[in-house]
């Protein structure tokens, strides 16, 4: 591929272009010219005017449903939603049917996508099926190529069991994510515990849910540091989807002390509230769920100052059989991969420089991958994007269609990615 982008601005904080609209020479998978005026002999050309150009995205948190329930997702339906979302990496949970437990599944998936235009890193399970008992071998996944261990939708409840996984990755360097929910206080919860759970008499999940396992969590991960033997790693957390004002507090305090964790939130906690939910929409009903204004304010504050490192889609499809039902019996969840950008830009209150930023360096940092940047002689892997383009969201391009922003009009169009030596450009 040899390719001419004229006239696009660069958006990338750690290049000396950042801000500054160039033209991209782009031969052999890397950038090998950025300039004014630049010509090339037999190179596609593209006009970029309108056009911003940063690092290509990648989403921490994405639920495939293949293996298992490819009815809901496959492997090649999450590449094309992810692409048409602006990434061209993203991390895949092990929550599948087998849970990417072995060397067998954590191959099959990584292997339907090498080479692709899109990358897919695996999450492989801490413990055996996902179920909190018995560990996986984790020597074995790390080697084999798994990019971090979760057990994904089922946070790690037991605490022996959450020490010894932090004690045990510590020497491969490698990264635990887990997502504090204290199931025991959420058991049979369908949204916020709030004024409007108890107005429309639905179980409330506790926001005391998410603050007691993340104090847990944080004081395991202290006390993992003072009592391990390798003092030449350091033992790392990352907490998944945090949703309330008391996480927020808690992690920027962990940070203050020094202690090695990082969090994530989903981009679309940012753009409602359990009060939305009075209508009973299901696709609304996510897990974390929307919580109150005050902790949407804290989320915001969060982001704004560092606390929160990165933005994800936290995709989770379902097909219409698992969510066209009574709220109660519908399925936690909703499609974004499509819309993450878009709800970002609108709801986050951040500048497209820190959107960026926690779409690309930040995860990467966390994931433990190579820095990449847009410059001379660096990786062709790039999002193309319109910030300020308005435009209809009418059609997904994922197996599931459960989200509530289908049909709506949004803000922040994704025009193409470039990765591995593909390209794919989108009106």
């Amino acid at each position: 591929m040899k390719l001419l982008i004229r006239s696009v601005r660069i958006v990338d904080k750690k290049s000396p272009f950042n801000g500054q609209v160039k033209d991209i020479l782009i031969e052999g998978g890397k950038i090998k010219k950025i300039g004014d005026g630049l010509e090339a002999d037999g190179a596609e050309a593209r006009e970029g005017s309108g056009l911003s150009v940063s690092v290509g995205w990648i989403d921490m948190r994405v639920a495939s449903r293949d293996p298992g329930f490819e009815h809901k997702e496959d492997l090649n339906s999450v590449r094309i939603a992810a692409s048409r979302g602006g990434f061209t990496e993203i991390v895949l949970l092990p929550n599948t049917e087998p849970v990417v437990h072995s060397k067998d599944t954590l191959n099959y998936i990584r292997q339907s996508g090498a080479g692709g235009l899109v990358k897919l890193h695996v999450a492989a399970a801490v413990t055996r099926k996902a179920e909190g008992v018995d560990f996986t071998e984790m020597i074995d996944l790390h080697e084999a190529g798994a990019i971090a261990f979760t057990d994904g939708e089922h946070p790690v409840q037991n605490a022996d069991l959450f020490l010894k996984t932090i004690l045990y990755l510590q020497p491969l360097n490698a990264l635990l994510m887990n997502r504090p929910e204290d199931r025991q206080l959420t058991l049979y919860g369908q949204m916020h515990e709030g004024v409007t759970s108890t107005l429309i008499g639905m179980k409330g999940i506790p926001s005391l849910a998410e603050e007691m396992m993340l104090t847990r969590d944080l004081k395991l991960l202290e006390y993992a540091l003072e009592k391990s033997m390798y003092k030449s790693a350091t033992p790392a957390l990352h907490v998944s989807l945090i949703s309330t004002k008391q996480a927020v507090g808690l992690i920027r305090e962990a940070k203050t002390k020094g202690l090695p964790v990082t969090c994530d939130i989903a981009a679309h906690q940012l753009a409602f509230l359990d009060k939305d939910l009075i209508d009973f929409d299901t696709n609304l009903k996510v897990n974390p769920p929307f919580r109150s204004e005050s902790d949407l304010n804290a989320l915001k504050e969060g982001l704004a100052d560092g606390t929160i490192d990165a933005i994800v889609s936290d995709h989770n499809p379902h097909d219409e059989e698992s969510k066209n039902l009574e709220f109660d019996h519908a399925d936690f969840g909703m499609t974004s991969l499509e819309t993450t950008f878009s709800t970002a830009l609108e709801h986050s209150g951040l500048s497209i420089e820190d959107i960026v930023e926690k779409l690309t360096n930040a995860p990467r940092h966390i994931l433990r991958l190579a820095e990449i940047g847009v410059e001379e002689g660096g990786i062709a892997n790039l999002t193309f994007f319109e910030a300020e383009t308005e435009w209809g969201f009418n059609k997904s391009y994922s197996k599931s269609k459960n989200t509530p922003f289908l049909g709506k009009r949004l803000k922040g169009k994704v025009r193409g990615v470039i990765n591995n030596g593909k390209q794919e450009w989108y009106s």
